[in-house]
């Protein structure tokens, strides 16, 4: 699984949301400033977000996004599973070429890249918003 720069935005923005969770919805324009994402891009990633039913949204001033989960249920892995299928992700994510590939279906590489893949998506899957919340806390607790 890939770690695009969206997949790193929304998990960002997931995060901010969690560490921010109470009784009133969170604004774009306060996760962008807090998470360093553009505010254009956050939107459409928020969007994607809420289709999936990750996160839900309030118009109006007093509007913004709350998290439809806690944190602790929320995996890394189930996020970046959504964004690939939302962004129509190929499957093999280890060749640059995709299928410009000249060993598409030949690859002697291809067990390797699927047992590195089932790794990383072992590490996604058993990591939650809430961990990582907590491992924030824990490293820097003067700042919360």
């Amino acid at each position: 699984m890939l770690v695009t720069q969206k997949k790193q935005y929304a998990l960002r923005a997931l995060f901010e949301l969690a560490r921010q969770q109470g009784d009133e919805p969170v604004k774009t324009s306060t996760i962008a400033e807090a998470q360093a994402i553009p505010l254009r891009f956050l939107e459409v990633i928020m969007g994607q977000l809420k289709r999936a039913g990750i996160v839900d949204s309030k118009r109006g001033f007093f509007g913004g996004y709350t998290l439809i989960q806690p944190p602790d249920q929320i995996c890394v892995g189930d996020v970046f599973r959504m964004l690939d299928k939302e962004d129509n992700a190929e499957s093999c994510m280890a060749c640059a070429s995709k299928g410009n590939c000249p060993f598409l279906g030949d690859c002697v590489f291809m067990g390797l890249w699927n047992q590195a893949q089932q790794a990383m998506d072992a590490v996604y899957d058993q990591t939650t918003l809430q961990m990582l919340i907590d491992k924030d806390r824990k490293e820097s607790p003067t700042d919360h």
